[in-house]
């Protein structure tokens, strides 16, 4: 490529969202440029999903720390394998590395040379992990997820800073490697984004691997103390010394040295990318996917988001649209937690809850492995109401198979359909899925099993 340039599309980004953009933009025929300054894959190949799910699942098979690397390393290079520049090349992507500056309307620049969008910029420039303004913490040395897998030795002990799905699920991972892992939360429980008997569920099982839990801990300032130890100062009680920290309380936007203001591309207060339904931002022939453009920080809403992104530039009028209240979640601890939907302290009075522990599913009791629940929510259609159970609004799944579970409910929802369906399906026996059989059945007129679904008034309950 010489120093200027045409495409149909300039995507700036090759992360999860980056390459949803471009390989769905390539599909309907048009040109496309990638530019990456670093390695194509981004935050979920590198430093996110792969290598964290890896190290757990290393972790659960009993592997030493070294082994666990080793584990780790291999399951990166294989998944990136499939996305490299020569990967992305044989696909017909042309691949730019370098930094890249918006510099005009449909120019983009890198390092010296012009690149044209004829029809649009897609901004996915991803996003990096938040720390946060506690003093001392920024002249530790501490763990973020983009250097934790790079640890030649397993630390003796771990601070994990942040309850959230990264330190819920990395505190069992060191712990089962050996670690001695303490979780501090600033709010009164784990996973706070999630259904409070899910939080009690995960912090059981963390406690019972050894975990010390600290949550409605604020931390006041971090120290350092001698050669490989820390002293953490905490809100209402003792200070903690630890070898090593992970901070792991979320994520902050990459949309700086892009050019974005300067271009005219609106940002809100935390910096986000502005956009629409369509994901088009402040320019119209500007679109943003992935972390940089939504706070929901999963690979899937980037992949989405992207392609969503260059259906829309590339269409004369942008009609598709992303939906983010039909986006499931998993935090893959053991048990895991999967949600989608609203939970029962969103659902709108009239809706009724179905909530079914694993404890009374044929398939967990022969496993062995009864902790946890699924919770159903459904509410009335527009036009039947409450004929055959309505619809489903939300669900959220805690056990061994979660995520796999979660499927069907999500199913439910994205095509609107009659939550009946779902207990009049037959399900394989035993299986973790009859549990969403089983659980549906709740919302019909008979119940299932001597349960029946608890409807919600004014005030919505909480717990079963």
């Amino acid at each position: 490529m010489g120093n200027n340039a045409d495409f149909d599309i300039v995507v700036i980004g090759g992360g999860s969202a980056g390459l949803g953009a471009a390989r769905t933009a390539r599909r309907r025929g048009a040109a496309v440029a990638l530019v990456e300054a670093g390695r194509i894959g981004g935050d979920c190949t590198f430093s996110g999903c792969v290598p964290s799910k890896a190290l757990l699942e290393a972790a659960h098979r009993g592997l030493g720390f070294a082994e666990a690397m080793e584990s780790v390393r291999r399951a990166v290079e294989e998944v990136a394998a499939g996305e490299d520049e020569a990967a992305i090349t044989r696909e017909g992507i042309t691949v730019v590395p370098g930094l890249a500056r918006l510099a005009g309307r449909g120019m983009v620049e890198v390092e010296g040379r012009r690149i044209n969008a004829r029809r649009a910029v897609v901004i996915a420039t991803g996003a990096s992990p938040a720390v946060p303004p506690i003093p001392g913490l920024a002249g530790a040395d501490f763990l973020t997820n983009e250097n934790l897998f790079g640890l030649e030795r397993l630390p003796a002990s771990l601070a994990i800073l942040g309850g959230g799905p990264i330190g819920v699920e990395m505190a069992e991972a060191f712990a089962l490697l050996g670690s001695r892992v303490s979780v501090l939360e600033a709010m009164d429980r784990l996973l706070p984004r999630e259904e409070p008997e899910a939080s009690e569920i995960v912090e059981r099982s963390l406690r019972l691997l050894g975990v010390e839990v600290r949550t409605g801990t604020p931390v006041h300032e971090v120290r350092s103390v001698g050669p490989r130890c820390l002293e953490i100062s905490v809100a209402g009680g003792p200070p903690l010394r630890t070898e090593a920290m992970l901070v792991a309380v979320g994520r902050v936007p990459a949309s700086g040295g892009v050019g974005l203001e300067e271009a005219g591309v609106a940002l809100d207060a935390r910096g986000f990318i502005r956009v629409d339904a369509h994901l088009r931002t402040s320019l119209r022939d500007v679109y943003a996917a992935g972390d940089v453009a939504s706070p929901l920080q999963f690979t899937h809403v980037a992949y989405r988001t992207g392609a969503i992104s260059a259906i829309n530039a590339l269409s004369p009028v942008p009609l598709a649209r992303f939906r983010p209240e039909f986006i499931p979640a998993v935090t893959f601890t053991s048990p895991e937690v999967a949600r989608i939907g609203v939970m029962e302290a969103e659902a709108p009075p009239g809706a009724r809850v179905a909530y079914l522990p694993m404890s009374e599913v044929d398939r967990a009791v022969a496993a062995r492995r009864t902790e946890g629940f699924v919770k159903l929510i459904a509410g009335p259609r527009t036009l039947t109401r409450h004929l055959a159970a309505g619809r489903i609004l939300g669900a959220t799944i805690v056990c061994e198979r979660a995520g796999e579970m979660l499927a069907e409910p999500a199913l439910a929802m994205r095509t609107s359909m009659f939550a009946a369906r779902l207990a009049l399906t037959v399900h394989a026996y035993p299986t973790w899925s009859t549990a969403v059989q089983q659980a549906a059945a709740q919302l019909l007129g008979d119940g299932y099993g001597g349960r029946r679904a608890r409807v919600l008034h004014k005030q919505a309950g909480q717990g079963a």
